[in-house]
């Protein structure tokens, strides 16, 4: 069982470890959740952070919260077989393909605050071509999901990999992210970029140093 799963465990501080389950639902010092329902549970979390969650302006924020958040994970309902459909097409075409400045939005997995930019994203075919709009299409499916933005990177150019087959994938992400912005070091310029590279793109510099010059420029940079 994961966090976020129906009949997740969180530590319970004021119950006591024992085989039998408490009267108050914990079980070995652990309280289950799965059952309260989720504006509750953001309920408490306003109380805890000091407001007062039946105050006007707080109402109805547990129902939005939980609108808000399906709609910002609803990656993990989809799937890049079922996003490219039936978007492949042969096609002779034997160059390199850029996909350019793909906006991103995405939740950071340590601290559950945004991280956004750009994505660039670059195959060569092997006998067929992916609809340009899937390209962006396949970003969502798992930018919209708790990601950290280096296993964001590799999860696009793997998928495209696998799914359309090329000769090679390559793809660049700048982003920049709150959880530095706007806690911690608090650094408001700071951005970064990660790339992810197959086949072509991996064993020929060439094909690699040609991709990261087309990509990275001709647009103003994200910093």
């Amino acid at each position: 069982m994961t966090p976020g799963e129906p009949g997740t465990l969180v530590p319970n501080s004021s119950a006591t470890p024992s085989s039998a389950t408490p009267a108050d639902g914990s079980r070995g010092g652990l309280t289950d959740l799965s059952q309260v329902p989720f504006p509750e549970l953001v309920r408490e979390m306003i109380a805890r952070l000091g407001d007062d969650p039946d105050r006007e302006g707080l109402l109805k924020t547990p129902e939005r919260v939980e609108k808000s958040l399906q709609f910002l994970t609803r990656g993990y309902t989809l799937s890049a077989e079922e996003t490219v459909g039936d978007a492949l097409f042969r096609e002779s075409h034997h160059n390199m393909v850029i996909v350019k400045d793909i906006e991103m939005y995405s939740l950071c997995e340590h601290h559950m605050l945004p991280f956004f930019g750009k994505v660039h994203v670059a195959y060569i075919p092997d006998g067929q071509i992916l609809g340009l709009s899937k390209v962006a299409r396949l970003v969502e499916v798992f930018a919209r999901r708790l990601q950290v933005q280096e296993r964001l990177t590799e999860d696009i150019a793997q998928s495209l990999w696998e799914v359309v087959q090329p000769q090679g994938v390559g793809v660049v992400i700048e982003a920049h992210h709150l959880c530095m912005m706007m806690r911690g070091v608090e650094k408001q310029n700071s951005y970064t970029i990660s790339s992810a590279v197959r086949g072509a793109f991996l064993e020929d510099a060439r094909t690699r140093d040609e991709f990261l010059r087309l990509c990275m420029s001709g647009h103003r940079p994200l910093g």
